[in-house]
């Protein structure tokens, strides 16, 4: 096995047999990258089994958050509940999810994220048993918010985990496996969970889902255990502090771009069925086949773009070209297709929400790719925290100006206009403010800390 330092894409590699591949020790490498000549990057094996195990984590966390949306005609009737309640259940989960992604991130980097992750999942499965036994409407609000805790420690542990284990070319591919689960989930979700729901009821499929959740602890800590042990032992540097990494104008560059970018995602996961159900004529059955195809062409967009994406940077693409150009081209593709849609015919929105679909593909794992490439090992878990919580804003904001849009003109023409314009602001965060997708220096921020500490003794 040999240990060296490609110049070209600016990372520590492993290299063994002749090709670039993850050890199955741990390898502990000190090492300075030339884009961040003070930072040290330490880049030590994962298991085989990680990556894969961290799509099937999203995969459960999408089909957990999705329960409610699925259920709630019957939740609705059964429990006697309006739909203002409703509303606010649905939404209550962003209430936490939204500002614990700053928790996460810290935990992540004061913990460990293999802990971390396996706390949280654990939180979001004890809120999706729980919620299939309680009934009151304040119980279930609660329940909900326990939910987004639980599961606003995914993206955050994730990133800090691929950035810490993985060179700068490998990171498209685990990105795209992992969201994967992203996409089928939602689908899984609507069509078994739909299937589920009306033979055995919403009170069986939650406690079903949330008992079979658990069972993603079980191969985790067999997977992590000595990784996560090894983390323990080096676990002294903690990083940038969230005042560096906010002074930053990357961060805000990402934030500004997965807002944008997010925003139309959440139109048209959350206003999908209305429009294709009220304003397009199809039936709640065509609804669902449409809408589902649409999350498995998300999906397979998203695997197969982050394979070839690395393959470009293996055949030598820098990694600020790819990396931009294929977020980039994942808004251009949004807007195109979502103003289509507003315009065309039945036929003409169908073929432009599977485009949007294919583009969202391109554009989701590329907001945690470069996102683990700016802040390094050192700083990702924060990073990503602050990222996902500024653009997970849109899930809050997102919903609520479409449905007042539709109220007000009675149409949902200047909803795509709208969702195509914030897809169209968002280049500028990813191609203006952000310079460069490269490992940022925090050496500087690092050296400041410790001299404000020494002069406070």
């Amino acid at each position: 096995m040999q240990l060296g330092v490609n110049p070209g894409l600016n990372e520590v590699r492993i290299r063994r047999r002749g090709m670039w591949s993850y050890n199955a020790q741990i390898v502990p490498v000190q090492t300075r990258v030339t884009t961040a000549p003070a930072t040290q990057a330490e880049i030590s094996a994962i298991s085989p089994t990680v990556v894969p195990l961290l799509a099937v984590a999203i995969f459960i966390n999408y089909v957990d958050r999705g329960n409610l949306a699925t259920a709630a005609p019957l939740i609705k009737d059964q429990l006697q509940l309006s739909s203002t309640q409703i509303g606010l259940l649905l939404s209550a989960f962003f209430w936490s999810y939204v500002p614990a992604q700053i928790l996460a991130g810290w935990l992540a980097e004061r913990i460990n994220p293999y802990r971390t992750l396996a706390i949280g999942l654990a939180l979001w499965s004890i809120a999706t048993v729980a919620f299939g036994l309680m009934s009151g409407f304040f119980a279930l609000m609660a329940l909900r918010i326990l939910l987004g805790l639980g599961e606003s420690a995914a993206y955050p542990c994730i990133s800090k985990l691929l950035a810490h284990h993985l060179s700068l070319d490998k990171l498209g591919s685990a990105n795209g496996l992992i969201m994967t689960g992203q996409g089928v989930g939602p689908a899984f979700g609507t069509f078994v969970g739909g299937l589920l729901i009306a033979q055995f009821g919403w009170r069986s499929v939650f406690v079903l889902f949330g008992l079979v959740s658990f069972l993603w602890l079980l191969p985790w800590f067999a997977s992590t255990r000595r990784a996560a042990a090894y983390s323990d032992q080096h676990s002294g540097d903690r990083g940038p502090s969230f005042a560096s990494i906010v002074r930053r104008r990357e961060i805000w560059g990402a934030s500004l771009g997965q807002f944008c970018q997010s925003y139309a995602f959440y139109f048209v996961i959350s206003w999908l069925p209305l429009y294709l159900v009220k304003s397009r004529g199809l039936s709640v059955g065509q609804m669902g086949e449409l809408g589902g195809l649409i999350y498995l062409v998300y999906a397979a967009s998203s695997y197969c773009v982050g394979r070839l994406s690395d393959l470009w940077i293996g055949a030598g693409a820098s990694i600020n070209r790819v990396r931009k150009t294929i977020v980039i081209s994942g808004h251009v593709i949004v807007a195109v297709s979502l103003a289509a849609a507003a315009v065309g015919d039945l036929r003409v929105s169908v073929i432009s929400l599977f485009c949007a679909g294919f583009s969202f593909g391109l554009s989701t794992p590329s907001f945690f790719v470069i996102g683990q490439t700016l802040a390094g090992p050192q700083a990702a878990g924060k990073w990503v925290g602050i990222q996902n919580c500024v653009g997970n804003c849109a899930g809050i904001i997102g919903p609520i100006i479409t449905g007042l849009i539709v109220d007000v003109t009675g149409q949902y023409y200047w909803a795509f206009i709208t969702a195509a314009a914030m897809a169209t602001i968002g280049i500028a965060g990813w191609g203006l403010m952000i310079r460069k997708v490269a490992p940022l220096d925090w050496a500087s921020a690092n050296d400041a800390r410790a001299a404000i500490a020494r002069n406070s003794v």
